[in-house]
């Protein structure tokens, strides 16, 4: 099992959630945070320079099994991506075990 964190435009969220779905993710975590980007130095409008060092964004967090791993990176990257500086990142750390509290049941059943 692969833990999959992605961190996102909070306006591409919709796009992601609804590509998950189709691809029948049907149960992921999600909050807003807020980072900092090396890239995003400030934004100029109308002459004066915005700082937009804290950059609010939402993290998503999705467990799935090893082969459904590219699957659910690729429909992350598909729908995330607007191709400009801050789209955001994807990292994918292995999960030891997991367990339904409800039914005891553990491993890959755990997540079905």
């Amino acid at each position: 099992m692969k833990k999959i964190e992605a961190i996102i435009r909070k306006s591409k969220f919709d796009d992601v959630r609804d590509a998950l779905h189709d691809i029948e993710v049907t149960f992921l975590s999600y909050w807003d945070v807020t980072g900092v980007g090396n890239a995003q130095k400030g934004r100029v409008y109308r002459g004066v320079t915005y700082s937009t060092s804290d950059i609010p964004r939402r993290m998503l967090s999705i467990v799935v099994s090893d082969s459904f791993v590219e699957k659910t990176v690729s429909a992350i990257l598909e729908a995330a991506f607007t191709g400009e500086v801050g789209d955001g990142k994807i990292f994918v750390v292995p999960v030891d075990e997991a367990y339904r509290i409800r039914t005891k049941e553990k491993g890959k059943e755990s997540l079905q």
